[in-house]
């Protein structure tokens, strides 16, 4: 081969890797483009970036784990200088709880989509190996409403509702006959477990006396009730709507129906984490926030229930997840109901924002049930876990209109179905109105 042979051919690689380069440069360029498209409030983090570009958090096979899927999935932690974040998920709440106690530099994982009062009772140690504390953070709301209680179809002829009294008759009866009434939650002392001892004790069932409470991973509540393991069960999206579709129970009530626009899931990290970067943590915050805005629009449902669907993420037919999401719900008892309120909200109504004042309810039904001691300093310990401020930081950074963030940490006396009310300034008032309870007061 000749000098100019030689000489032509490496023009020509050259040339052709800096066609490659260029294409590469074009299509870096039309992602971002896209990116900024479908999220354009606020740019890259201001001022020194991320202290890492790396963060492990967990989810848990539910629809309100939606923010961070789509955040990683489209590629809005990457937008946020943050683009080596996994969306991991967990086998269960309970794997959920063991990985943070490991946190991320331990092959545990540095955050989650979590139950509100979990970082709560985490952080007291409650719920940790040998009670010991592992203090956690919550930076941010993920979603309200859109959970649902559910009821086996040997109970389809009661027709229960909010209402759960006709249960009271019909499981004394079952036990009478030395049968076991079992009710299943996700996790002690979560979400599921408060809306679904609320449920009950509002229709004069103790959770803890009158049946037996189990704990179930939500991807198996469905596959439980259809082999009779449980009477009832509490838990998200889509699992309440994929047991309705294959006709083995209905849900009885969304858990909206019993507190109007309740707070769910949060954004959930290490506090040591956090503290030692509190730049990324902020920024994976704003991610996380302009992914509940895109979550929360009515155009973007179907997409959504698309993504999460997929086999890596939640391996669920799109038909159990997309109704639920835009409000139209198949009870599946023959009551279907179209356009509700019962979607679940990612950012209106300021889903998103984590009010002092909810996590203030969840400690106080935790202490109700015996979850954490009655000599709780309830604001102590609110304000000791709840970093709303980090919140409002990422939401000025993304350039979030002032109307849209609270100006109070309160949201003020909530109202549930049946007439109670929380006033957070008076919680004991409201732990005193209550007739089943384990605590004292």
């Amino acid at each position: 081969m000749t000098d100019e042979t030689s000489s032509a051919k490496t023009n020509a690689a050259m040339t052709l890797d800096r066609r490659a380069l260029l294409r590469g440069a074009a299509g870096a360029a039309a992602s971002f483009a896209a990116i900024r498209t479908a999220f354009p409030g606020g740019a890259f983090a201001q001022g020194a970036g991320p202290e890492t570009t790396k963060a492990i958090l967990g989810y848990i096979a539910l629809v309100d784990a939606a923010p961070l899927i789509i955040a990683k999935e489209k590629g809005v932690f990457a937008k946020h200088g943050m683009p080596d974040v996994e969306v991991v998920k967990q086998a269960s709440w309970g794997a959920t709880r063991d990985n943070l106690v490991l946190g991320g530099a331990a092959n545990g994982i540095d955050g989650a989509h979590i139950l509100t009062p979990m970082p709560y009772l985490i952080t007291t140690g409650r719920v940790t190996q040998n009670n010991a504390p592992t203090p956690m953070y919550i930076l941010a709301r993920l979603n309200l409403d859109a959970q649902g209680i559910s009821v086996a179809n040997e109970y389809k002829d009661l027709k229960v509702t909010t209402n759960a009294s006709a249960l009271r008759e019909a499981f004394a009866k079952k036990k009478a006959e030395g049968k076991e009434v079992k009710v299943a939650m996700t996790f002690p002392g979560g979400t599921h477990d408060l809306w679904l001892r609320y449920w009950l004790a509002a229709a004069g069932i103790d959770p803890d006396k009158d049946v037996s409470t189990i704990v179930v991973p939500p991807p198996q509540m469905v596959a439980n009730m259809k082999v009779g393991n449980m009477d009832a069960f509490c838990v998200g999206e889509p699992w309440n709507e994929q047991l309705a579709n294959q006709n083995i129970g209905y849900t009885a009530c969304a858990t909206g129906e019993i507190w109007s626009k309740h707070p769910e899931k949060a954004l959930g990290l290490r506090a040591d984490w956090v503290d030692k970067n509190p730049r990324a943590a902020r920024a994976l915050t704003a991610a996380v926030l302009e992914a509940q805005q895109w979550c929360d629009k009515m155009e973007n449902k179907a997409q959504l229930a698309e993504i999460v669907g997929k086999r890596q993420w939640f391996n669920v037919p799109v038909a159990d997840i997309v109704g639920r999401l835009k409000g139209d719900l198949n009870y599946g008892n023959g009551r279907i109901e179209k356009g509700t309120k019962q979607f679940m909200k990612f950012w209106r109504d300021a889903a998103s924002y984590p009010f002092k004042s909810h996590d203030a309810w969840f400690v106080t039904e935790d202490i109700r049930w015996g979850k954490l001691e009655p000599t709780t300093n309830i604001k102590a310990l609110v304000d000791k876990v709840n970093r709303e401020d980090i919140w409002r930081e990422a939401a000025k950074s993304i350039n979030v209109p002032a109307k849209e963030i609270p100006t109070s940490t309160s949201r003020g006396k909530e109202t549930f179905f049946d007439g109670k009310v929380f006033d957070p300034e008076n919680p004991q008032a409201y732990l005193k109105s209550l007739s089943i309870k384990r605590a004292q007061v």
